[in-house]
């Protein structure tokens, strides 16, 4: 979608792709939590607190910046009348650090 919007769906695609990375990036934090049988509890925690303890279990530069894609993914996901949409380059990168993430827990499972 981010890369060839449709002609339908070419008004609403930025916030469709913001909602499908947020969902992504959620899923893969709450799997981040439960693949660890020391943090099962975390994963019934809200998205904020999972958020908060996360550079104990993560790098603190990655778990930082997870954070922050997150809120803005977020922010992103809502309609706000005086607001742009988000760009394709800043999905692009939200997409990224998403893939980074699935990345870090991949090499500490393996």
């Amino acid at each position: 979608m981010l890369d060839d919007p449709t002609f339908a769906s070419l008004g609403g695609w930025p916030r469709a792709v913001a909602l499908l990375t947020r969902q992504a990036l959620e899923q893969a934090i709450g799997q981040f939590w439960t693949t660890r049988p020391a943090t099962l509890g975390v994963a019934g925690c809200s998205m904020k607190t999972q958020l908060t303890c996360l550079p104990a279990y993560l790098r603190p530069d990655l778990a930082r910046e997870v954070s922050y894609v997150w809120a803005a993914l977020s922010n992103a996901c809502h309609y706000h009348p005086y607001e742009l949409s988000p760009t394709s380059g800043e999905l692009s990168g939200w997409i990224d650090t998403t893939a980074a993430l699935l990345e870090a827990m991949a090499s500490r499972t393996a």
